[in-house]
């Protein structure tokens, strides 16, 4: 499968994602923000993550890979590489 979707494309859906779902300040939202510590994520908000990422992606996210996951750049990288 190509990868239809860029880096830019990636951080740009997860940004809404972040924003409407999870209530996050937008301007909170950098590659280097950590989910648990920056952005006050739990455990259940890595989980409906994952699910939305799911939806975005059509593609099935293993817990093992989204367990690795600590900021918004490691959330694009593991998306781009379910994509490839």
């Amino acid at each position: 499968m190509s990868n239809k979707y860029s880096r830019e494309d990636i951080l740009k859906e997860l940004t809404k994602i972040l924003v409407n779902d999870f209530e996050i300040e937008e301007e909170k939202i950098t590659p280097e923000a950590n989910l648990f510590e920056d952005l006050e994520f739990d455990s259940i908000d890595a989980v409906d993550l994952a699910v939305r990422l799911q939806d975005f992606t059509k593609q099935k996210i293993s817990p093992d890979n989204f367990k690795q996951i600590r900021t918004i750049n490691d959330v694009v990288d593991a998306v781009l590489e379910l994509l490839k």
